[in-house]
């Protein structure tokens, strides 16, 4: 799990080393490029020097929480105001609610503020932990199953099967572990989301909780 800032670099550094895509025909060479553990030493010395009111979210943050996820990486969640006062990194995609940028050849992807759930989860759900003395802005347990539940209806319909069972996998791990108040947060994701989205969330929220529940008491057979 999660414990050092150090371990967010090697995380994202052994991600890239056994992602066969990143292997050269010739000789399957490591990329070339900076370490990405001083890499993101640097990204967030950056972001505290430039005093960006930041939340560490997706799959380097659940790994603070749970065992077993491999990211290449970084999901911050940030004002707009706050991404535009750093120049260092090189937006290559933007939309309304995302962009997606490059600092020092580390993928960073933001979750932009603009969107009602995101400030929600940045204002009210989030904490702040320490590595090696310095402060990293976390979501909380909770905020990181309102930014999966949110998303899921999306990807249905998109037909993202991959991120589907990534995300429902999530959510099931941080149920088992920490037992959160799940109809709560179902309240809260659906005031941000259609009638029909909210039905959809409460069938899967239902039968992710079954599997919870027969893990539990050992019935998975």
């Amino acid at each position: 799990m999660l414990k050092r800032l150090e371990d967010i670099g090697h995380i994202i550094q052994n991600a890239i080393l056994f992602n066969p895509r990143n292997w050269s025909k010739e000789g399957r060479d490591f990329p070339v490029g900076p370490s990405p553990v001083e890499v993101v030493k640097r990204l967030f010395a950056l972001l505290e020097a430039r005093k960006v009111d930041y939340v560490l979210v997706g799959g380097i943050a659940l790994l603070y929480y749970i065992e077993g996820r491999n990211t290449q990486d970084l999901d911050l969640l940030l004002a707009v105001k706050d991404l535009e006062q750093l120049p260092e990194i090189e937006i290559v995609e933007r939309d309304v609610y995302f962009a997606r940028g490059l600092f020092e050849g580390v993928q960073v992807d933001f979750w932009l503020n603009t969107n009602p759930l995101f400030r929600r989860v940045q204002k009210e759900h989030a904490r702040r932990v320490q590595f090696l003395g310095q402060t990293v802005r976390l979501a909380t347990v909770e905020g990181l199953l309102l930014l999966k539940m949110y998303a899921l209806p999306s990807l249905y319909r998109q037909g993202d099967f991959s991120r589907v069972s990534l995300y429902e996998s999530d959510i099931a791990t941080l149920m088992y572990k920490y037992d959160p108040d799940m109809e709560r947060l179902l309240a809260i994701v659906g005031e941000y989301v259609g009638k029909g989205d909210r039905a959809s969330l409460r069938e899967i929220v239902e039968e992710i909780r079954e599997r919870v529940q027969r893990f539990k008491g050992g019935g998975g057979g």
